[in-house]
This record gives structure tokens, sequence and C-alpha cells, in this order.
């Protein structure tokens, strides 16, 4: 499978178990395959960012920190294949191909991705991120460097 940045992912099950990380969304709902991943490829590391679609919940949550802070960098709620969408960008966590399950696919049987102004957004936002935990302040929900470092053990 040829993976690339701003098609949408699911993951393996067994990536959860090795990974073990309580802060991870690892959540079944009415038994579909756990959240879908918008997916940034970095050499051989892949950063899955997960969306939801529990955009009323996050809502309040975007809200609250505007008023708190003045701005939401963490979350964003825009319109992906058609509906609204929650953009987990606090709950990205890097992974590596051989986790990946399946890509999700549209009807036409074509692999699903956003437009390319909304990849552009969310790259914008996770490139700030994480400078920013280089600079010591950490928006992540994840221990990203821990995971990361499980994951280039298991390259």
């Amino acid at each position: 499978m040829k993976v690339k940045t701003g098609y949408i992912y699911h993951i393996k099950d067994e990536y959860f178990d090795v990974v073990d990380d309580e802060n991870l969304m690892t959540n079944h709902e009415r038994g579909k395959k756990r959240p879908t991943y918008f997916t940034i490829k970095d050499k051989d590391i892949l950063w899955f960012i997960p969306l939801s679609s529990k955009v009323e919940k996050y809502r309040k949550i975007i809200n609250s920190k505007v008023n708190k802070y003045g701005r939401c960098d963490t979350i964003l709620i825009r319109e992906i294949l058609g509906k609204d969408s929650v953009i987990l960008l606090q709950n990205a966590f890097p992974t590596l191909e051989k986790y990946i399950d399946h890509a999700h696919l549209l009807d036409n049987g074509k692999p699903a991705k956003v437009v390319k102004s909304l990849k552009d957004e969310i790259l914008q936002k996770f490139r700030y991120l994480m400078k920013l935990k280089s600079k010591g302040v950490n928006l992540f929900f994840t221990d990203i460097d821990k995971i990361k470092n499980i994951m280039e053990k298991e390259k």
C-alpha cells in the first residue's frame, strides 16, 4: 500500500497492544473500526490524527479554549467527505505503515482524502504544535516521544 499525506486510514488493533498508551483513542463504536485517521507521512514514520463525528462535544471544548486562551490550535471542525468532522490534533501519534489496517474507501472504491486546502491547514497546525513541543510546550495528549521511540525500534 502506498501511504500518502492527506489520506484517511484505519489502524490495526495490534498497534494499541504494542504501544499500550492509555491516552490513545481506542474506542470501537457500534461495531465500527477505530476512528479514522488523517495521515501525515514523515519518512518512515506516519503521524495519525484522529477524526471524530462528535462535533457538538468538541465545539464546546473549542469554545472553552477560545474563551480562556483566545484561540484553539489543537482541535479543528471542518468538512471532510461532505460532513462536519472533528480533527483532533491534540491526539496525534506516530505509527508505522505495518500497522495500517486499510485505507478508508469512498463509495466508488477509491481511497478517501481531504481537500488540498484542508490538508495544508492541518499540516500547518501540526507543525506549529510540534514546534511548541520542541520549545517545551506540549499540547499532545499521548506521549509521542515514547511512542516514536517504540516505532523507531520496530523499523
